[in-house]
């Protein structure tokens, strides 16, 4: 890395040069990243703070962490945490990063009416695959009183989402389990299952960037060898698991639509729908069982 230089303009942009000449993508954003988290502000805000002289170890540690970042491991697992709607959990190897695109799929079952018109206005909605527990929580947060719950097949992932429940107060109130679907859930149990799967074709994830491959849990990603393994064996599951006319809401890659709708309908759901992200590609399926 460059020699130290002292303030916060300086540090960034020569942080910024030398991660983008070793082809880290979105360079700028990750030494932002880096930046906002040693001075404890937002990303936005560094503007205001661009003659900031910097101390020795406020430098040195800039420095780890970019040294980290240019050798290929994701900044997310740098700073050990992520942003996911406006709240703050943990990540690192033991569970999938959030993306942009499962913000979406929150919004989604935030915004689907006859889930939280159940009598009782209380869904019952399980989280299957739910790596930092990121999507679960956030629910619990933004629409508290219902009955929420995790499940992973991964031990490692579960004591990641059960650190991210304790530091945000709800380990009491968001149960997370291990197992598969049918085997912890009785039929005709839950009002929704949501999930963002491992949706990758096997001969794809191969092919995938070494910061994602070689750092994220492959679990998490590979789909089989046509990326819909999982997403078959959890619509079949949900088809059992839901009380008629529950829901079901996916995350799928942006070449399955047309194929994890068809194994939809084929397993007796009704209504499904396949929105698009906001990239433009097919990215969410909702539908209802009956």
């Amino acid at each position: 890395m460059p020699s130290p230089v002292s303030n916060v303009a300086d540090v960034l942009e020569k942080g910024a040069a030398y991660l983008a000449a070793r082809r880290v993508p979105d360079a700028r954003i990750a030494v932002e990243l880096l930046m906002s988290r040693l001075l404890r502000c937002g990303r936005l805000d560094l503007h205001l703070r661009r003659e900031v002289v910097l101390s020795g170890n406020l430098l040195d540690a800039m420095r780890r962490g970019t040294l980290r970042v240019a050798a290929g491991e994701p900044v997310q697992y740098v700073l050990g945490e992520v942003d996911f709607r406006g709240h703050l959990f943990k990540v690192d190897r033991r569970a999938l990063i959030p993306r942009p695109e499962t913000e979406e799929l929150v919004e989604c079952v935030l915004g689907c009416e006859a889930l939280w018109a159940v009598e009782g206005g209380k869904p019952v909605i399980m989280d299957v695959g739910t790596g930092s527990g990121c999507m679960i929580l956030s629910l619990a947060i933004e629409r508290p009183g219902s009955f929420y719950a995790g499940l992973d097949v991964s031990g490692d992932a579960l004591a990641l989402a059960q650190e991210n429940a304790q530091a945000k107060g709800l380990a009491s109130v968001v149960p997370f389990l291990h197992g598969e679907l049918a085997d912890v859930v009785d039929p005709g149990k839950l009002d929704a299952v949501i999930s963002n799967p491992p949706y990758i074709a096997t001969s794809v994830y191969e092919q995938l960037p070494g910061m994602i491959r070689d750092h994220e849990p492959r679990l998490a990603l590979d789909g089989g060898p046509d990326g819909l393994g999982i997403i078959e064996s959890i619509i079949g599951d949900a088809a059992i698991a839901l009380k008629p006319g529950g829901h079901l809401f996916l995350e799928i890659g942006h070449d399955q639509g047309g194929r994890v709708g068809a194994m939809i309908e084929d397993a007796g759901y009704t209504d499904v729908q396949v929105r698009r992200d906001l990239a433009g590609h097919d990215r969410i399926v909702h539908a209802v069982i009956e």
